[in-house]
């Protein structure tokens, strides 16, 4: 039967002899390797109960199994929901309660603390550790590795993926089969990826850009990728000489720049590097020209529609920029109030219309109607402007988004963590520029009259609360917060008080 996206896969796959994954420990998968385990492991889900158009919910380590996951998840008709791994009990029960997920896998050290939100959520529970590992694969191999694919079309759902909201609540933001597929092969074609190209991945495979972006775009064009767990800069160097391609965030770039065992040298056999989730400095992608003779190539996109624009394989890759709109996408600048287009060169609201662009937030169409015009264009919260040769720059964010360490936090989730400890009478959250995480989370708050609670004691408030990414790095007191006429606090004030902290 015909499954949109993985027809496609199966088809990059052809005899399967070629290699798919390999790990660091020397384990390895061939893309027949991988239809046989994902062929298997979509007779477990079903053998689970889950049925076309389930949701199944994943919380667990970065692992090669864990990628097989979300294809068996495909096969068998399902909508895969990864969860990063630092989202905390109290995160994991909302998003369990949101996403009514007929099953949850978690990491075995979690199974016990996460079986009561399951239980009261419905979802039967298993377990998958780093390894290959844990319930869900128990007995695994005696299952027939063949699995008739569950018909799926074009718009029929692929996968919710949350992404938080500026009223602290997330959103879960539905992608189709051909929100994936559609936007894989763009970028196959744009990064020219063939099945000779071998990646280096050492991105999380709970967001768009390790699980859609890099592991998709080697999926569809039957090339290869060694799977690290957690970004290394030693066994990256070691690795780029039999390699050809990186994609990473730029706090990757910045601490490879600090390697003395990056040259020319070592990254002669590499064709391609990529960065995106958070803004290039331009001296970072100045200082890697410098070292290795590479241009970094910066791309801009979100979880709610993949990739949008890129800088060119070929041709001017402009620092400072994130490129031009990807073939078949359409991005615009408009004036946030009104919706009127822009000329080129101001500045404004960012809207893309595509084949990528999500199909709207889970359960919520007020919302998901909101933040579309009515001739299909999402408008994304970021502001930006594009030149004259369409190259397109972002110069802010409409919603006070801080991206620290390629993550998004919006800053309503933590103020309103913090503004319930005692002793404080209200706190803003913002963004400082900082030389590893692109921006540093940083709460500036007001105490109480006769309040002793200090920056240890807001830290240690929000550990069970929110997830160590969210956490501030710095935390200032101040007797007031700078207000406008409205009394909207004055956050670029904030900024502009506080630009130097972090060096």
């Amino acid at each position: 039967m015909a499954n949109h996206m993985f027809d496609a896969i199966r088809a990059a796959a052809g005899a399967g002899d070629q290699p798919f994954i390999e790990t660091l420990d020397g384990r390895r998968w061939s893309y027949r390797d991988m239809l046989d385990l994902s062929g298997r492991l979509a007779r477990r889900l079903v053998e689970r109960g889950v049925e076309p158009g389930d949701r199944v919910a994943v919380q667990v380590e970065k692992s090669a199994e864990a990628l097989m996951l979300y294809l068996a998840c495909l096969r068998a008709g399902a909508v895969y929901l990864p969860l990063n791994t630092a989202y905390t009990l109290a995160e994991l029960d909302y998003f369990v309660g949101d996403a009514e997920p007929r099953l949850l896998v978690v990491a075995p050290q979690r199974a016990e603390a996460a079986r009561d939100v399951a239980a009261r959520h419905g979802a039967r529970i298993e377990t998958l550790d780093e390894t290959g590992g844990g319930s869900l694969m128990d007995g695994l191999d005696a299952l027939a590795p063949d699995f008739d694919d569950v018909a799926r079309g074009p718009d029929d759902l692929a996968a919710i993926l949350y992404t938080s909201g500026t009223t602290g609540r997330s959103k879960g933001a539905m992608l189709t089969h051909d929100n994936l597929l559609s936007n894989a092969l763009t970028l196959v074609n744009v990064w020219r990826f063939t099945a000779a190209d071998r990646l280096i991945h050492a991105l999380p495979i709970f967001h768009t850009h390790g699980l859609f972006v890099a592991s998709n775009v080697v999926l569809l064009s039957g090339g290869s990728m060694v799977f690290l767990s957690k970004f290394d800069p030693d066994a990256i160097l070691r690795l780029m000489p039999a390699c050809t391609t990186m994609m990473g965030v730029p706090t990757f770039y910045t601490r490879l720049l600090q390697h003395p065992g990056l040259t020319r040298e070592a990254a002669a056999g590499m064709r391609l590097f990529t960065s995106g989730s958070a803004p290039l400095l331009a001296d970072t992608h100045r200082q890697f020209v410098e070292r290795t003779g590479h241009a970094i190539l910066e791309r801009y996109g979100m979880t709610e529609t993949n990739m949008n624009t890129s800088n060119p394989y070929d041709g001017d890759r402009i620092a400072g920029t994130v490129g031009q709109a990807l073939p078949g996408v359409d991005v615009r600048i408009v004036d946030p109030e009104s919706g009127a287009t822009l000329a080129t060169g101001e500045t404004g609201m960012i809207e893309v219309r595509g084949p990528n662009v999500f199909s709207g937030y889970w359960r919520m169409p007020e919302k998901t109607a909101s933040e579309f015009r009515p001739d299909g264009f999402f408008i994304t919260g970021d502001l930006g402007l594009l030149d004259d040769r369409g190259y397109v720059q972002i110069v802010g964010r409409g919603k006070d988004l801080v991206i620290s360490g390629g993550f998004n936090i919006y800053p309503k989730e933590v103020e309103t963590e913090i503004d319930q400890l005692p002793g404080v009478v209200e706190s803003a959250v913002i963004g400082i520029a900082h030389p590893d995480f692109g921006e540093g989370v940083t709460a500036v708050v007001v105490r109480e009259k006769g309040s002793t609670i200090d920056e240890a004691g807001i830290m240690a408030g929000l550990g069970e609360r929110l997830a160590r990414f969210k956490q501030p790095k710095r935390v200032i007191f101040v007797d007031e917060l700078p207000r406008n006429t409205m009394g909207k606090v004055q956050k670029n004030v904030l900024r502009d008080s506080y630009k130097g902290l972090y060096g």
